[in-house]
C-alpha cells in the first residue's frame, strides 16, 4: 500500500547484529524510556549524525527519524521544523542515493502523520527534489518519489496551488512515461499519483472561443486512450480534459 510505514526488523541474533541495527535499537530504547532520556536528546543525536561526514551515519540518521516518526509521531510534531530541515538536507544529499531514498521514505511517513500541515517553505524544497526523482534509475527510489509526489498533490492547498500546478505540468511527461514503467509497482504508484495530480492538469478556457476538443491536451489524450482508457474516462468524467 502506498505511503505505508517502513518495515524495520525488531530483533536479530546477536552474532548477526550490525552497527546499523544497534543504532536503531538505541534510538528505539531512548523513545521507550522517555523519563530517563528525553526525546529532545534523541532528536539532537540524530541531527548530529545527519550532518556527519560518514554516509553510513547519515543514512542511519534518516532511518532513525523514520523510526521516531512511527513510534512517537505526537512528539515529532513538537520538533517538526528540526526534523523537516534534516530530512530536506538528506533529500539533497550530494553523494548518496541511499541517504536520499531513506529521506524520501521518512518524509512519506511524516507527511502522512502531519497530514501536510506546517510544511511552510519546506513544501517547495520537497516538491522540487521529488519531481527530479521520478525519473531516477533506481526502482525503489522512483516508487517512493511517486508516493511522495502524490502526497504533495493532496497537501498543496491554496497557498501552494499555483506553484504545484506549474510543477505538475512540468512533470506530465514523466507521469505519462511511468504509467508504462518496467516495474509494475512503480507503474501502479504512478497511476495513483496521476489521479492525485489530475486537478492540476485542468486546461483553462479562453473566453469560450475554443471548442471542447481544442481545449483538450492532445498528447495526453492520445497516450491515455492508447494505454489507459480507464484513466482517460476518469479525466473526462471529472472535466479534467
Amino acid at each position: 500500500m502506498l505511503g505505508q510505514p517502513l518495515s524495520i526488523p525488531t530483533a536479530q541474533p546477536k552474532k548477526k547484529r550490525t552497527p546499523m541495527m544497534s543504532f536503531f535499537s538505541k534510538v528505539s530504547w531512548k523513545l521507550r524510556l522517555q523519563k530517563r532520556e528525553p526525546l529532545k536528546n534523541a532528536v539532537f543525536i540524530l541531527a548530529e549524525r545527519a550532518q556527519d561526514a560518514s554516509v553510513k551515519k547519515r543514512h542511519m540518521a534518516m532511518r532513525g527519524l523514520g523510526t521516531m516518526a512511527c513510534e512517537r509521531p505526537d512528539k515529532v510534531r513538537k520538533y517538526k521544523k528540526i526534523v523537516l530541515d534534516l530530512l530536506v538536507h538528506g533529500l539533497y544529499d550530494p553523494v548518496s542515493s541511499e541517504v536520499i531514498h531513506e529521506s524520501v521514505k521518512t518524509l512519506t511517513i511524516i507527511l502522512g502523520k502531519m497530514q501536510g500541515k506546517g510544511l511552510g517553505s519546506f513544501f517547495i524544497d520537497i516538491t522540487l527534489q521529488a519531481r527530479t526523482l521520478l525519473d531516477d534509475e533506481n526502482d525503489s527510489l522512483r516508487y517512493s518519489a511517486f508516493v511522495l509526489f502524490g502526497q504533495l498533490a493532496a497537501f498543496a492547498g491554496r497557498k501552494w496551488k499555483s506553484f504545484f500546478t506549474s510543477q505538475v505540468k512540468q512533470t506530465q511527461d514523466s507521469l505519462l512515461t511511468h504509467l508504462q514503467d518496467r516495474n509494475p509497482q512503480v507503474a501502479k504508484a504512478c497511476k495513483t499519483t496521476f489521479r492525485a495530480c489530475s486537478p492540476y492538469l485542468r486546461q483553462r478556457k479562453e473566453y469560450g472561443f475554443q471548442s471542447e476538443e481544442d481545449q483538450r491536451n492532445p498528447k495526453l489524450c492520445r497516450q491515455l486512450s492508447h494505454y489507459h482508457p480507464e484513466l482517460l474516462q476518469f479525466f473526462y468524467a471529472n472535466k479534467i480534459l
